[in-house]
């Protein structure tokens, strides 16, 4: 359904006026729309007013936050701080992250650390570090929950108007952004195995600090976890658990014998520059489909060489000295996990009390022999899908080409291949791999893509209206959006 300005739409929301119309809008504000926009930020300071771009984005998160549940003690970035959210676009960007260093004082004494991985920890400091000088384009706690196309007189789709509602659900506080580039930004999502039910001692591993920090205390009794998962995930959560509480006993449950290694060698890594997605893109279906079998284990499903020795380790020492708490089922499934209820808050007694109330039957898959592991917690560190953007771009969906097997065809510069009418762009950050690659979702080629996304909405814009002469003489600069959005691309004081 077509929208005209100032009529409402069946959201209820009010259609926007053209003051309100941006040049982009990206919808999730993850590292990759971050990137984005700082590469717009950027571009617009060195840039005329003329050439600049009014941005926008929007975050249904209260505030920045990258895998926070994961942010372990200890745990590194797993991809060099040169693969930071500008440096290989511009490796002279002040939004680097030696730039965040030299801004925290802490410059020479990481260079003292030896090191190209820093914590997680650092790491996500730096991205809220970027995350606060681009905080006049984004509106927090928001959702885009609709997208409806504009129709010109001429019959093209050149624009769209994008419905966004607060987080919390409140359909009164609708209200429209019209957009003539939208930019899908909105990350991955955790999966689950079929029949899981989340509950309060079930639950993915993107939630683990959280719900660990609501479990009440484990004294006297010694605390079970079970970790679903055979990768970097599982193995992290597995070795932060097993350090938590001293008595904590941890079982890691995985179908492959024992935890593989991540090819993070020289060669391998080439997989992950800039020109592999120009060679992934240009290739044949069958050459696609060889190259991610091939480096499937640079990334899926795949450990850190030296965290799986630690857990080799640390597993032997307890058979030598005991007490064993760390045991790996390897060649195992969990075939059923059986709670009190789905919450976990059956009558049973709960963790940290008389003893656990959750049973989980574990698979050995050589025999078909199963036991049964009696658990106060289960974590299922199993992985994220991507979110298909069909749902949120509901009538312009029509125009957005898919392949056979029902991917959305998206070109090199991540815009999806659309028919007429649609000539709006709208592009995908994510869920690109059947096109662009195993780096699609990883930060490898952030900045880069960033870059590219940028040059496009560039090269597709329409010659700038000039500016309407008011009556008193002056110009009539656009209205500013509200919600936080100063001059979009050009920090205020």
């Amino acid at each position: 359904m077509s929208r005209e300005p100032g009529r409402a739409g069946p959201d209820g929301a009010e259609g926007a006026g053209p003051a309100d119309v941006v040049d982009v809008l990206g919808v999730g504000f993850g590292p990759s729309n971050l990137a984005l926009a700082l590469a717009v930020q950027e571009h617009n300071e060195r840039s005329p007013a003329s050439r600049r771009l009014r941005a926008a984005f929007v975050e249904q998160q209260a505030a920045f936050g990258w895998h926070r549940g994961m942010l372990l003690e200890g745990a590194t970035m797993q991809v060099s701080f040169l693969k930071d959210l500008v440096t290989m676009r511009d490796p002279t960007s002040p939004r680097s992250f030696l730039s965040y260093l030299q801004g925290q004082g802490r410059l020479a004494d990481f260079i003292n650390t030896k090191t190209m991985f820093p914590s997680r920890i650092e790491f996500h400091d730096y991205l809220e570090w970027c995350a606060a000088d681009v905080r006049h384009l984004v509106s927090y706690g928001t959702r885009a929950v609709a997208v409806h196309p504009v129709t010109s007189p001429d019959g093209i789709v050149g624009e769209l108007d994008v419905v966004l509602r607060d987080a919390a659900g409140d359909r009164v506080a609708s209200r429209v952004v019209r957009t003539r580039n939208l930019v899908l930004g909105t990350g991955l999502v955790p999966w689950l195995p079929a029949g899981v039910q989340r509950g309060e001692r079930v639950w993915h591993n993107s939630e683990l600090l959280p719900r660990l920090a609501r479990l009440a205390p484990a004294e006297p009794r010694r605390r079970r976890y079970v970790v679903v998962g055979a990768g970097q995930s599982a193995a992290e959560a597995t070795a932060y658990l097993h350090d938590r509480e001293d008595a904590a006993e941890v079982h890691s449950v995985f179908s492959r014998y024992g935890y593989s290694p991540a090819d993070d060698t020289s060669f391998a890594n080439r997989i992950f520059d800039p020109e592999a997605v120009d060679h992934f893109y240009a290739a044949p279906g069958e050459v696609k489909q060889m190259l991610m079998d091939y480096h499937a284990n640079t990334n899926y499903s795949v450990v850190d060489p030296e965290l799986i020795a630690e857990l080799y380790r640390r597993a032997y020492q307890e058979q030598v000295h005991g007490p064993r708490r760390l045991h790996v089922h390897g060649a195992c499934r969990v075939s059923a996990v059986r709670a009190p209820d789905p919450a976990g808050n059956g009558d049973g007694p709960g963790p940290g009390t008389d003893g656990p109330d959750i049973e989980v039957d574990v698979e050995f898959l050589p025999t078909g022999r199963a036991h049964t592991i009696a658990a106060d917690v289960v974590v299922y560190a199993t992985g994220y899908r991507p979110i298909d953007p069909s749902g949120l771009l509901g009538d312009v969906g029509a125009w957005c080409r898919r392949a056979g097997d029902g991917e959305l065809l998206v070109e090199r510069d991540y815009r999806l291949h659309t028919v007429d009418p649609l000539r709006a762009g709208i592009y995908l950050q994510g869920p690109t791999e059947h096109t662009h690659g195993i780096s699609s979702t990883l930060l490898s080629t952030t900045a880069v893509r960033a870059g590219e996304i940028l040059d496009s909405v560039l090269g597709h814009r329409r010659p700038a209206p000039e500016l309407a002469v008011d009556h008193d003489g002056g110009t009539g600069e656009p209205a500013t959006m509200g919600h936080g959005w100063g001059d979009p691309g050009v920090a205020t004081p």
